[in-house]
């Protein structure tokens, strides 16, 4: 019953840290956690151990556990990975994608139009999120698709601010729409490219992205 309770506490906490609930650098005090879940100090010590495994929390000796922070040259790196990742993906998907995936593919970006339109950052986040899932299950590449989905969840923290950066949502909103024709097209090489391009670190919407990051999200020490 521990495991199964300390696998709940993890999910439940990788969710806060991905949507922003938790920010980088807070802390995670197992005593107000026990307290706040209703729970004894071992699911929530498990719970915190198996974030760290993944890089979502660190726990330092003496001074407990808290989100993770991330040095600037790391986010760099991880961002450099995430486009490859997310190339292949849609390299992928254009060839494997059936009609009816894409159909999906076609709807999730529809949805974003109010969002774009209203300026919702968070809800475009959220089919932000569920557009890139698309094109990581086209691939049909399960190993492929679970490793891009775990990075997507170590930035996820940096990219919701991403999208706040001036006119963001709508330039987003067009490279999907760029993606989805490329996919439709069956272009896999356009595909790939588009993806790199949408989450690359050469582009200069990064560089405003990183300019807007405040500087208590990230780790001085990296």
């Amino acid at each position: 019953m521990a495991v199964k309770r300390s696998e709940e506490l993890m999910k439940q906490l990788e969710q806060e840290i991905i949507t922003g609930k938790l920010v980088p650098g807070e802390k995670l005090d197992e005593k107000t956690l026990t307290e706040r879940f209703n729970v004894s100090r071992t699911p929530v010590r498990e719970a915190l151990h198996k974030l760290g495994s993944i890089g979502l929390v660190e726990i330092l000796p003496r001074r407990g556990a808290a989100v993770r922070k991330v040095g600037l040259k790391e986010l760099i790196e991880m961002f450099e990975v995430m486009a490859e990742l997310e190339g292949l993906c849609g390299s992928l998907a254009a060839q494997r994608m059936s009609d009816e995936e894409l159909k999906q593919l076609r709807l999730c970006h529809l949805d974003a139009v109010p969002c774009v339109k209203a300026g919702e950052f968070d809800a475009y986040y959220d089919v932000n999120v569920r557009f890139h899932e698309c094109i990581y299950r086209g691939s049909h590449n399960n190993f492929l698709a679970e490793q891009t989905k775990n990075l997507r969840n170590r930035v996820a923290p940096y990219r919701r601010i991403q999208l706040r950066t001036p006119n963001r949502l709508q330039t987003s909103f067009a490279e999907h729409e760029a993606i989805l024709e490329s996919i439709e097209k069956r272009d896999a090489a356009t595909t790939s490219e588009l993806l790199k391009a949408h989450v690359t670190v050469q582009q200069g919407s990064f560089n405003n992205f990183i300019s807007s990051l405040p500087m208590d999200l990230l780790n001085d020490n990296s």
